[in-house]
Parts: structure tokens; C-alpha cells; sequence
């Protein structure tokens, strides 16, 4: 808990004394948690963030900030980002966004391991939304996949099932995603679709 303050102190400070400019420059406050490539880090509790559609992560931080994202309890990862989230001006979430959304696409190692088959079945619900190829919807308001890490594609399953995401009725596109991750009915099952998703991103790259 004291490291985790201590963490949100230092990244709000920066976060203050750094967003004074457009695009690159806004993203400096991110750095410490998502790195300056924007691949995330599992020792952070920090996504890939790379090459996401800007329109989402706008979405994302906007949760954050009215509290439909990060206010769940014991989402303390979510917390620290909600903090950061709600000191940004609406210019500076879209200069940030829009900064991302330009980064190269990272290359990602994958962690998880599943039956392959058995997701590629499950999968099929996903598809819907994600696309075929996981590369995501944006006409749907549905991410890309295959740019985010698997462990924390893993996560966030889990976390749409326990309630700490899509717990406030204002988060409608986290809503939908719900029922969908309540068909995955145990941890092998998710495991099982996030190995799949990663032969797709092995396709992608």
C-alpha cells in the first residue's frame, strides 16, 4: 500500500509539472508505468497501450475519470490510474489518445498457455465484436486484441466477471462485454481463448 502511494504521489507530480504540451509531451506522465514504447509492463500491472485505437483509449480514460473505470474495490492498479486520469483536461486526454494511437505497434511475448482449440471454438463469440482476426472493431467500439498483452487480456476477463469492471451502468460498451466473459465458465476457458488470441497476434506479426 505505502508503494503504491508513494507510486500515485510521483505520477501525479509528473504528471503536473509535464502536461504543459501537445501529443509526445503528454505522454511523458505515462511513461513510468507503460514505457516509452508503450508495451506495458506485468511488474506494473500496466497494458500495452501501443497502436490502440485513439477513440478507445479516450473512452478508457473518461471511465477513469467519472469513476465507471478504476473505483471498484481492490482494483488498486485501477485506482493509481484513475487518479492520473482525473487531473486531465479534455484537450489533454485527446492529445495523449491521439499520441498513442500514432505509437508502433509493440512486439509481445506471450505467457499464456491454453487448449488452442478449445479457444478457437470459444473465440467465435468474440469474433463479433473483435473481428476475425482480433484486430478489433472501432465501428463497434471494440479494441484490438492482438496489441495488448496476453496476462493482462487474462485480467481483465476476470475482472468483467468479479464486478471490477463494468459495475456502473454508464460504462456501455463494458456492459456488453460481461455476459460475454461470463460464458468463459472457469479460468481454463479464458486461458484457453487468450492462447488463441495469441496465434493471432503471432499471425499479425
Amino acid at each position: 500500500m505505502k508503494h503504491a502511494v508513494s507510486t500515485l504521489i510521483y505520477l501525479t507530480l509528473l504528471m503536473v509539472s509535464c502536461f504543459t504540451h501537445a501529443d509526445n509531451a503528454s505522454y511523458i506522465v505515462c511513461i513510468a508505468c507503460h514505457g516509452e514504447d508503450g508495451a506495458g509492463a506485468v511488474s506494473q500491472n500496466s497494458p500495452a497501450i501501443a497502436g490502440l485505437d485513439k477513440q478507445y483509449i479516450k473512452r478508457q480514460l473518461e471511465n477513469y475519470q467519472s469513476g465507471a473505470r478504476g473505483a471498484a474495490k481492490g482494483d488498486i492498479s485501477g485506482g493509481i490510474m484513475r487518479a492520473i486520469a482525473t487531473s486531465l483536461t479534455p484537450e489533454k486526454i485527446q492529445d495523449v489518445s491521439s499520441y498513442v494511437d500514432s505509437m508502433p505497434r509493440p512486439i509481445l511475448s506471450e505467457s499464456i498457455t491454453g487448449d488452442i482449440e478449445a479457444g478457437r471454438r470459444l473465440y467465435g463469440t468474440c469474433a463479433a465484436c473483435h473481428g476475425s482476426d482480433a484486430q478489433g472493431l472501432p465501428a463497434l467500439n471494440a479494441p484490438s486484441l492482438v496489441l495488448q498483452q496476453d496476462w493482462y487480456l487474462v485480467t481483465q476477463l476476470k475482472n468483467f466477471k468479479n464486478g471490477q469492471r463494468a459495475y456502473e451502468s454508464s460504462d456501455v460498451f463494458g456492459r456488453q462485454m460481461q455476459p460475454m466473459a461470463l460464458i468463459l465458465v472457469d479460468d481454463d476457458a479464458i486461458n484457453d481463448v487468450v492462447a488463441f488470441i495469441g496465434t493471432l497476434r503471432q499471425k499479425d506479426n
